[in-house]
């Protein structure tokens, strides 16, 4: 039961993962997007010769056109929606990792981020969790492989236990002094109402919060391979802390698939007392070499990355350091560890644009704060990638991020397709001459200044985060 309930929510977080692409997808990728993958693939082909197929891995190099990258989309919902259903099968499985893979591949900066990868890790082991059949009713009765749900375990483990140690590692005074948790909230990249409130706790209560973080991140992960009444409390301490993460801040499917490979650590019994009754046939199960050879992979590359938080530069034998580039390009034996140094700022990029060079106006991101008076607001399990990336932007230099100006170029451009992915056009009728950004220092207000005024945001101008821009000077 525990292995066909985590199945299903794997189809959920694929379901939620391709219809919130493909909601962005022309805006972000395609043709006229910011960063169209045609362009990308181009440019790869350019300077590679066949390699590239290996260290670029992705279904587009055929065609990168934007009715094939939605129809990716399209049969990635389909075939999440066979998951949910409970028809899970290796060929599906296989299907929708070679799917979202190929689309993170050329998603470039807008699909970097640790839950992308996070998924495309959890897929790639689903596929020996699941018979090896072309169609299949996954039962609660099947037994599944007991080392595919080791490495799931021991992938919980490293996600948890890491997120701890680079807190710690990275010499962060704040995570030391235990006061990070008095600018998490406000500096997340977006933030909930319920964040807010939250950042008005005491110190005291921030500090003894960012104490019980700690103890779940790098003590209960070793309860994880406890016996069963142990395990049961690691489950229910981890569950409490993604509830809280949950609540507090917008981490897209993050938090949904932890508590997916957490339902991993019940028993079977956990659900129900009655023992299960044997399947009347044996089911097909994927041979237990090649189990055996994954198994020692993964072990082998991602025991390397886990070292990396206790010794910096360990000597690696030659044939692991070729094994771990060999597998790199495929993102599913990863690294994991959010907010190792904690921002205590907020910078926010404000974009303007102008027909005369005088009269500017603001655009409006859908989710990122602007409006002052706009509540935080909750958008997981979505995540609006321009604004989650608008966030990386502020934090240094138009310079290092080349898709920033090339957002500006569309917006002079009057891109349909991009302008799409924001609240509000100014320029309805007619694409602005010149564009700019604006650099400002955002701060939560107290709760007088949110009851007299109605602002949850205050903020104060820092200068121009990119000069005026206008497509012929460009």
């Amino acid at each position: 039961k525990s292995s066909a309930a985590f199945i299903r929510i794997l189809g959920i977080a694929y379901l939620v993962a391709f219809v919130s692409l493909w909601s962005q997808l022309t805006g972000l990728i395609g043709s006229s997007g910011i960063l169209p993958a045609s362009e990308f693939l181009t440019s790869i082909r350019a300077e590679t010769g066949i390699e590239r197929y290996w260290f670029v891995p992705t279904i587009f190099w055929l065609r990168a056109g934007d009715g094939i990258l939605e129809l990716a989309c399209a049969l990635g919902v389909l075939l999440s929606l066979f998951l949910i259903a409970g028809i899970a099968s290796s060929p599906i499985c296989l299907s929708l990792w070679i799917l979202y893979l190929s689309l993170v591949t050329v998603g470039d900066d807008f699909l970097e981020f640790q839950w992308d990868n996070l998924l495309l890790e959890i897929g790639f082991l689903i596929i020996f969790l699941t018979p090896p059949k072309l169609w299949n009713k996954f039962s609660p009765q099947t037994p599944p492989s007991s080392m595919v749900l080791w490495l799931l375990r021991w992938l919980l483990f490293r996600l948890m236990f890491s997120s701890g140690m680079v807190k710690l590692v990275s010499g962060d005074p704040t995570w030391r002094n235990l006061t990070a948790l008095q600018f998490h909230y406000e500096t997340q990249p977006l933030p909930t109402w319920i964040g807010w409130f939250f950042h008005q706790l005491p110190l005291g209560f921030q500090k003894m919060s960012a104490v019980t973080m700690f103890g779940i991140e790098l003590i209960i992960p070793f309860l994880f391979f406890m016996p069963k009444r142990i395990r049961y409390f690691g489950c229910g301490a981890t569950l409490f802390l993604q509830i809280l993460i949950l609540l507090t801040g917008n981490y897209c499917f993050f938090n949904l698939l932890t508590i997916g490979l957490c339902i991993l650590l019940l028993d079977d019994k956990f659900w129900s007392q009655k023992a299960l009754e044997p399947e009347p046939a044996h089911p097909a199960r994927w041979p237990q070499w090649i189990i055996a050879s994954i198994a020692a992979i993964v072990l082998t590359v991602t025991g390397m990355q886990v070292s990396h938080l206790f010794w910096r530069r360990p000597a690696w034998p030659l044939p692991a350091v070729l094994l771990y580039r060999l597998v790199a390009p495929f993102r599913s034996m990863n690294s994991y560890g959010l907010f190792a140094v904690m921002t205590t700022k907020r910078p926010e990029i404000i974009i303007e644009g102008s027909h005369d060079g005088k009269t500017w106006s603001a655009y409006e991101f859908k989710w990122k704060p602007g409006d002052l008076k706009r509540r935080p607001q909750f958008v997981e399990p979505h995540q609006p990638r321009l604004d989650w990336q608008m966030w990386f932007a502020a934090l240094g230099s138009y310079k290092h991020n080349p898709w920033f100006i090339s957002l500006m170029r569309r917006l002079l451009e009057g891109s349909s397709d991009v302008l799409n992915l924001l609240a509000k056009n100014p320029f309805p009728d007619k694409p602005p001459k010149y564009v700019r950004a604006l650099l400002y220092e955002y701060r939560f207000t107290d709760r007088e200044t949110l009851r007299t005024t109605g602002n949850w945001w205050r903020r104060e101008l820092k200068g121009l985060y990119c000069p005026v821009i206008s497509l012929s000077r460009s």
